[in-house]
């Protein structure tokens, strides 16, 4: 495994790195707080049509590829300043697959701990503690339309490979390189070594969390977490895709298990 180490290059200014860096984290910043102002909204996001799905991606994608290009137009970025080397052949899928079952149970384990902490200390009773879950659960509704992935297969299976694995997998983590070769590039002595790449990847996940409030607080707080597990899967492998791979995957069989969990955690709450 590889870790982000390429040198600044000298004919680069500071300055270029300092437009990048304020134009990613803008980007997700903003990003986060139109997120706000949906809060409560009544219609998904992503529409509920297969056509208006399409279209809303697409506007994502082109909004991101404009702010990621005048970025790395700015700074001169390279591909591997950007970690987009593709190393073996079929390496960064079984990575990237093994990856995402291990997210998931350390979310799981993550989220049961606190739970349980909570609950043996009495700092919440279980009754508190079922009422903060079910009035901060995730927004989901204000992302993804349940019921057209519960009515319309195209619309699920779009979800599940266009949505999960280029609008979320792929943009996500070409603006996690982003971010974090824009503080390796003006911060070299405090995030260009293997601890400080890791602080780092945390900065990026709190910036990351913020991007996803709309969801709700507790939404966010998991997205945090997850953006920790895949920053440092991009450290320790030294390209996104198996961070790609690995975030595609758990959005994918996320959305997949959505309608049920949503009508699950609809009786179990009533």
């Amino acid at each position: 495994m590889e870790s982000i180490s390429s040198p600044i290059k000298p004919g680069i200014s500071r300055s270029r790195w300092r437009i990048h860096l304020i134009l990613i984290t803008g980007y997700i910043l903003a990003v986060g707080l139109l997120g706000l102002g949906r809060r409560g909204a009544h219609t998904a996001l992503l529409s509920q049509t297969v056509g208006g799905l399409l279209l809303v991606c697409a506007l994502e994608l082109l909004v991101f590829g404009l702010i990621f290009g005048l970025a790395c137009f700015a700074s001169h970025a390279t591909r591997d300043d950007l970690l987009l080397r593709w190393q073996g052949k079929i390496k960064p899928v079984l990575w990237g697959t093994g990856y995402s079952v291990a997210l998931r149970l350390a979310l799981a384990l993550i989220v049961i701990a606190i739970g349980v902490g909570l609950a043996a200390t009495g700092a919440m009773s279980l009754d508190s503690l079922k009422h903060f879950v079910s009035t901060n659960r995730p927004g989901v509704e204000t992302i993804i339309d349940v019921a057209a992935m519960r009515n319309n297969p195209a619309y699920f299976w779009l979800t599940l490979t266009v949505v999960s694995f280029v609008v979320a997998g792929l943009r996500e983590e070409l603006w996690r390189s982003a971010f974090l070769a824009g503080m390796k590039a003006l911060w070299p002595r405090r995030f260009g070594s293997r601890a400080g790449q890791i602080r780092a990847v945390i900065l990026c996940a709190i910036v990351f969390g913020f991007g996803h409030l709309a969801m709700g607080s507790l939404a966010a707080c998991v997205a945090g977490l997850l953006g920790v597990g895949l920053g440092l899967i991009m450290v320790f492998h030294g390209s996104i895709w198996p961070a790609v791979i690995a975030h595609g995957i758990f959005d994918a069989t996320s959305m997949a298990m959505l309608p049920w969990v949503m009508a699950h955690t609809t009786k179990t709450l009533s």
